[in-house]
Order: structure tokens, then C-alpha cells, then sequence
């Protein structure tokens, strides 16, 4: 096997080395209730479709920031991230910046992946409420998922 048929001809290694880069992606939701089962629900239904939109497995994932706005205080949403399978992830919560007139009972992430998708090519997610944080990048539905 000759050099130019291993190996991707612009970087010199072989495909199987081919390296991806870090991306960020951001998403949001909103969750109806301070209760623990209903920031579980919103957080799996939060990290559901930004697999599915970006065609992650848990492996391509390298942390996940999580914030929740001050009125939930009854589970952190990494517990709702273990739940959905992300449980050798390092995962970190914070309370969000209280801004007078912000969204109310918000959980907000910024996961940062490896992928070998374009930043262009990236889909955030922002769903029911929360839409109004970007609604540029809300698809048809986002605002009334279950």
C-alpha cells in the first residue's frame, strides 16, 4: 500500500487518524415545576434532541456545562444528564445570572464535542420556552415539545 492510498492526501495521516475538532454546542428549556421528576424530563428531552440533531453518542462528548435559573433549586440537571446515559461525562452546574425580566424555571448547557461537523453545520437547541432566547435557530415544533 503506497503513502497517497493510506493517507488522507492534505494532512499526511492515515484516515483512521483523522483528527475531529472541539466544537460547542448550546441549547436551552424551559421545565414547568421546581420538582426533581420535571428538571429529569426537560433536561433528557434537552440533550435527546441535541443528539439527534447533531448525530452525537455519549463517546463524542467531552464536558457539559449546565446552568438553571434560581427558582430550581430541587435537582441539579446533571442528575437528569446521568440519567439519560452521560454518566463518565464530566458534567458542572451553576446557577444562572439573575437579569431582571429573564426567562423563569430555565435550564441552559453548553456541551463541547468532538465531531467532524463545521461550526456552520452545528444545531443548537432551544425548546418550549426558551425558544425566545434564540428563536433564529428554533425549527418547527421546538416551542411546544411535550
Amino acid at each position: 500500500m503506497t503513502k497517497s492510498s493510506a493517507c488522507n492526501g492534505r494532512s499526511g495521516r492515515p484516515d483512521s487518524l483523522r483528527l475531529m475538532a472541539v466544537r460547542a454546542l448550546r441549547g436551552a428549556i424551559t421545565v414547568d415545576a421546581d420538582e426533581a421528576t420535571e428538571i429529569t424530563a426537560r433536561t433528557v428531552d434537552l440533550l435527546t434532541a441535541l443528539f439527534e440533531r447533531n448525530g452525537l453518542e455519549a463517546d463524542d462528548v467531552i464536558s457539559v456545562f449546565f446552568t438553571a435559573t434560581p427558582d430550581l433549586r430541587s435537582l441539579a440537571p446533571a442528575a437528569g444528564a446521568r440519567s439519560f446515559g452521560l454518566t463518565d461525562v464530566p458534567l458542572l452546574c451553576a446557577t444562572e445570572m439573575p437579569v431582571d425580566g429573564s426567562l423563569d424555571r430555565c435550564v441552559r448547557l453548553l456541551a463541547h464535542v468532538d465531531t467532524d461537523r463545521r461550526r456552520a453545520d452545528l444545531r443548537h437547541v432551544f425548546l418550549r420556552g426558551a425558544t425566545v432566547l434564540r428563536p433564529d435557530l428554533a425549527e418547527p415544533g421546538d416551542e411546544v415539545l411535550a
